[in-house]
């Protein structure tokens, strides 16, 4: 496998193993991606949350027009 890293991303990581965090750069980018699994799991757990929510929610009377009507009048006030 082949990744490219921005020189921000090596000079990070060449901090992160000279701290002594990692002993070296595999080990820092697998602790990244299961950092990225958990944060990116919690995140659609949350959105199915916020789904269910609206789903489950009371029906609104409004339509879009009133929605976005209310929106503008808002950012004007």
């Amino acid at each position: 496998m082949n990744v490219s890293l921005t020189k921000k991303q090596q000079a990070y990581i060449a901090e992160q193993i000279e701290s002594g965090d990692f002993q070296n750069a595999s080990e820092l980018v697998r602790d990244a991606l299961r950092l990225h699994e958990v944060y990116r799991h919690r995140v659609i757990a949350d959105l199915k949350e916020e789904i269910e929510k609206g789903w489950s929610g009371a029906t609104s009377n409004r339509n879009i027009k009133d929605i976005i009507a209310s929106k503008r009048s808002n950012k004007a006030g």
